[in-house]
């Protein structure tokens, strides 16, 4: 940043024409660090500092693996030998014949090509589609009997974010961040890595702090040695002519501070935060410090894993400095870089879930290594699941009535399958848990209670799930 401005008429004017680069980087959360600081902290307390949770939490970080577009869970975590007996034949009147969106339910049953196996001493079936997160069956506890409310894309990754299928809710990044604080000054608290072909269909709404401050809000990261958009300063621009212009925005702000101008104290702090962030963010995601080993077991040295291995490696990093949460979307952008098998589910899935299974066990047992899964929450998710019937022969269309997201570390029961589909996998019979229950869960392991996690918004007391939500009890250690 450089310190020759244009003339300035005030000190607001000042402090918003010196943001040139870093007024522009993507930090959400530090523009607004201070900003409306009466709505979520006292006067002259950070809002992102540590808080207290509700009770003793199990799990003291987040990543949060969002899978775009609906796996199917008949094919990964849900064996159904049904399928094959009704192979080619519609499903039972009895069973119901749901619709979707591009199929009437009236269409003939698919079975699975897959084989399962038992994994583990607890003997998880999971299919020949994720060898590597087999290796990790009793780290993990499968919800299989999960529910959402809305068969088209937007709507259900709204709700699978914010508890709400329309936009404009706070995230869960967010209502965890607003519950807990951050336990880093250097580094944003919330942070989110989308895949480069492009964001979920939902789009920055998915990672958004609604009507809470927008200190809440998720930082977009980036692969490769600058993950900020413009937080580097101009290459004309010196350490000590940077640390001047910091300097001299903090001595303008102590001499002409007016009492409760909260914007622009936010402003300025922002400023102050980016400088460290300089130093701090590069460090962070420097994968050269890593060793060739934990490289290769992420998938670094393979094409196919190379981006969500990447990008789980910079995860873990980043929980290890102290960030919050961190979402990570396997799919976005064309639909052939989605987990959407409306043409062929087996060429789909093969495809996707080789981008990302041996980097998801390699986390898993990289966080064990380290100590960190204990307290890390793993969360594997996505907007729904698909259909045992079959669209155009090969494919499976959307399904939200019963599908399988899972859990690990964090006070998770690993090695746990918890509820049940009926015997086609259509819909969840047994222990069903919808958006709300599994929203309150993920709160609970954290220590955040999901009915006092409120703020006060047109004059009703908004939570993430709503009037509704349980803890799923038999998904707790």
């Amino acid at each position: 940043m450089s310190t020759h401005f244009p003339f300035a008429r005030s000190r607001r004017e000042f402090l918003f024409q010196s943001g040139g680069g870093l007024g522009g980087i993507a930090l959400n959360w530090l523009a607004a660090r201070d900003a409306r600081a009466s709505d979520a902290a006292p006067p002259g307390r950070n809002p992102l500092a540590a808080k207290k949770p509700h009770h003793a939490p199990k799990a003291k970080r987040v990543i949060f693996m969002f899978m775009v577009g609906g796996p199917s869970q008949m094919d990964l975590f849900d064996p159904k030998p049904a399928l094959v007996k009704w192979a080619g034949k519609p499903l039972p009147e009895n069973t119901g014949r749901p619709k979707s969106q591009f199929t009437s339910g009236g269409e003939v049953v698919l079975p699975s090509t897959r084989k399962f196996q038992k994994h583990g001493q607890s003997g998880l079936e999971i299919s020949d589609l994720l060898p590597h997160l087999a290796t990790c069956a009793d780290d993990l506890c499968l919800l299989r009997a999960c529910w959402s409310t809305s068969t088209i894309h937007a709507p259900a990754i709204y709700e699978l974010h914010s508890g709400r299928t329309l936009m404009g809710f706070p995230s869960l990044g967010s209502w965890v961040t607003y519950g807990l604080g951050s336990e880093s000054e250097n580094l944003p608290a919330y942070c989110v890595m989308p895949q480069p072909e492009g964001v979920p269909e939902g789009g920055a709404p998915c990672w958004s702090a609604g009507f809470l401050p927008a200190v809440y809000q998720g930082t977009l990261l980036r692969r490769g040695p600058n993950p900020v958009q413009n937080l580097k300063p101009p290459g004309d621009v010196g350490a000590d002519e940077n640390r001047r212009s910091f300097d001299l925005v903090n001595k303008l702000n102590a001499l002409h501070a007016p009492p409760g101008d909260s914007e622009l104290d936010a402003r300025a702090a922002s400023y102050e935060l980016a400088f460290r962030m300089q130093r701090h963010a590069p460090e962070a995601v420097d994968l050269s410090k890593e060793t060739a080993a934990t490289r290769t077991a992420y998938g670094l040295d393979e094409a196919r894993t190379a981006d969500f291995g990447t990008r789980l490696l910079l995860a873990r990093r980043l929980l290890e400095r102290g960030v919050r949460f961190v979402t990570v979307y396997s799919g976005g952008g064309p639909l052939v870089t989605q987990w959407d098998a409306h043409d062929d589910v087996n060429a789909n899935h093969e495809k996707m879930c080789g981008h990302v299974d041996q980097p998801i066990a390699a986390l898993l047992k990289d966080l064990k290594r380290r100590d960190m899964l204990k307290d890390t929450l793993v969360v594997w998710c996505s907007e729904f699941g698909r259909t045992p019937n079959s669209q155009g022969g090969k494919g499976r269309d959307h399904n939200p009535l019963g599908y399988t997201m899972w859990l690990a570390g964090g006070g998770a029961k690993g090695g746990t399958a918890v509820g049940k589909t009926d015997e086609f996998g259509l819909k969840g019979v047994e222990h069903v848990a919808s958006v709300n229950d599994f929203h309150a869960t993920v709160l609970h392991l954290l220590g955040l209670d999901h009915e006092q996690l409120t703020v006060r918004h047109s004059g009703r007391d908004e939570r993430l799930t709503d009037v509704g939500g349980r803890v799923i009890d038999a998904a707790l250690e």
